[in-house]
């Protein structure tokens, strides 16, 4: 979504003036924008006849750059890297496309070990997970220390030392605070600590990650960024080992590709935020390219997978084996069932209905 200025330049709808002052790239405006954008990029893959990994593996690299706004963090990448990141990423790529078609992209599972469940619970999701081929499991953690510990030795004696353990505290700590907190479940191999602190406090992060790196542990943050130059501070101060795009609280595909390009200049591996509400469907489409036509790589790389809500979506992830199989169907997976939205429109949806009774009761 474009305007042309008095020059004929082309200018974001994002800047306008009056918009501008209720936030530049960021909030509701951005979320929007992004979700209208997001549905751009649906209909000229599905216009295509591809899914929307392959129709952006199959751009050549100038057009891909072109669909990207530099603004702002040229400082961090350039348009001539860009290119170049890309033009490198088309060496082996069909065979990374063939390997990615047969085997999937890696994912980690957060269905098993969240706070609230009882041992019970916990224990029986991750031995459902464990004989489903999961071997990456995050748990999430900052309610309470000695819970955490409990919780977190019964994760790691259940899936063994040489399976992957991350942690996740949804921001819960002050920098003092996660750094002491992670400090003591040092004791269980977590390969990240997520959301440690503010999602905002780049330098907080930078030193949580200088204090934890003796530790072996890193940190991974992302899926609250609500903008490229957010990322782009995280990655020049050292603040992040893992970074965590969201497909959608970034500006669309468009600004998520000039995070892609800027964490492989900077050597930061992606590992995607997604949840149950399509985020599955959405982000394994940007996670598979990363893979085939930036990275190369699946060193330190997954993506996460939440088994919950899938039965909305008409096109649902396929998950073999801990594995993101790539789809086939044109588009970008984002079109929901016409009997879930009927059911859950507000306020006449049947959903809705039964909720507003209960209340009036």
């Amino acid at each position: 979504m474009q305007k042309m200025d008095s020059r004929g330049m082309e200018l974001p709808l994002l800047w306008e003036k009056a918009l501008k002052l209720i936030g530049p790239e960021k909030g509701v405006v951005h979320l929007a924008t992004a979700a209208i954008l997001n549905a751009l990029w649906d209909l000229w893959a599905k216009q295509e006849g591809k899914p929307l990994w392959k129709l952006l593996v199959d751009m050549d690299p100038k057009t891909l750059v072109s669909c990207i706004d530099f603004r702002y963090i040229s400082d961090s990448l350039t348009e001539e890297e860009a290119c170049e990141i890309l033009q490198k990423g088309r060496v082996g790529s069909r065979e990374r496309e063939a390997q990615m078609l047969a085997q999937g992209y890696p994912a980690y599972t957060t269905s098993c070990a969240w706070l609230g469940y009882s041992d019970d619970t916990l224990t029986q999701l991750c031995s459902k997970a464990l004989k489903e081929g999961w071997t990456r499991f995050k748990v999430k953690v900052g309610a309470d220390l000695q819970d955490d510990i409990r919780r977190c030795r019964l994760i790691r004696d259940m899936i063994g030392p040489e399976k992957t353990l991350m942690m996740d505290a949804n921001q819960r700590w002050d920098v003092p605070e996660a750094i002491e907190w992670v400090s003591r479940l040092a004791e269980f191999k977590p390969l990240w600590i997520e959301e440690p602190t503010s999602p905002d406090d780049i330098l907080g992060h930078a030193t949580i990650s200088k204090a934890l790196a003796p530790l072996g542990i890193g940190v991974a943050t992302g899926e609250q960024c609500h903008n490229r130059v957010i990322f782009k501070q995280l990655l020049q101060a050292s603040a992040l080992q893992f970074l965590q795009i969201d497909s959608c609280r970034l500006g669309s595909v468009n600004e998520n590709l000039s995070v892609l390009l800027m964490a492989q200049k900077f050597g930061i591996p992606v590992c995607p935020h997604a949840g149950g509400v399509g985020l599955c469907e959405l982000v394994q489409h940007l996670i598979i390219f990363d893979y085939i036509s930036v990275s190369g790589s699946l060193e330190n790389r997954m993506c996460e997978y939440v088994d919950h809500l899938h039965e909305h979506f008409k096109y649902p992830v396929i998950i073999k084996k801990a594995s993101y199989i790539p789809p086939k169907d044109a588009g970008y997976s984002t079109e929901m069932k016409e009997e879930s939205v009927k059911k859950h429109q507000f306020p006449d949806g049947e959903v809705w209905k039964k909720l507003l009774a209960g209340q009036e009761n």
